[in-house]
C-alpha cells in the first residue's frame, strides 16, 4: 500500500521547507498588488505585479532575496494559517489551511508544472509590472480573478 502524500498526512506547520515550497502551484497571484478602499474597507485585486515577478514563469526572479529587495513581500511560513484568507481560494496553502483538497490541476496532483496555466488559474502574461504603474492609477487595474477550484 502506498504511503499518503505529505500534504495529506502533515499539517502546514509540520512540513519541511522543501515540502512547503512544493505546495506553491506557481500561479503568481500572491505577487499581485491589492488595495483597500479606506472608506468601505473593501479590498480590490489588481493585475499589477510585484516588480520581481516573472510574468511568463509566474515565479519570483529573486525568491531567496525577495524580502530584502521588497520589504513588504508577504512571507507565508510561520504565519497563523487563519491569516491566509487574503490568498486566492485556489492557493494550496489556503486549501490545506481550510481543510480542502488540492485541485486536480495542482502540479503535485497532475505531475505537470504547466497544468496551473492550462487551468487558467495563473497570471501568466496577463499582468503589468508595478514599475510601469503610478500608484494613483491603481484603480484602472482592478480585476476579478477566476476562482477555479
Amino acid at each position: 500500500m502506498a504511503e499518503a502524500p505529505f500534504w495529506q498526512c502533515k499539517t502546514l506547520e509540520q512540513m519541511t521547507e522543501p515540502e512547503w515550497e512544493a505546495l506553491c502551484d506557481g500561479c503568481g497571484r500572491c505577487c499581485l498588488r491589492s488595495f483597500e478602499d479606506e472608506e468601505t474597507g473593501v479590498v480590490y485585486s489588481t493585475n499589477v505585479a510585484c516588480q520581481l515577478l516573472d510574468a511568463r514563469a509566474c515565479r519570483c526572479r529573486h525568491y531567496s532575496r525577495r524580502k530584502t529587495l521588497v520589504p513588504e513581500c508577504k512571507g507565508l511560513r510561520g504565519q497563523d494559517i487563519k491569516a491566509f484568507s487574503w490568498l486566492p481560494n485556489t492557493c494550496a496553502y489556503r486549501c490545506l489551511a481550510e481543510g480542502r483538497l488540492l485541485p486536480d490541476w495542482h502540479p503535485l496532483i497532475s505531475g505537470d508544472t504547466e497544468s496551473v496555466h492550462r487551468a487558467g488559474v495563473s497570471v501568466r502574461d496577463c499582468v503589468v509590472s508595478e514599475a510601469l504603474v503610478h500608484p494613483d492609477d491603481m484603480e484602472a487595474h482592478i480585476v476579478t480573478w477566476v476562482e477555479t477550484g
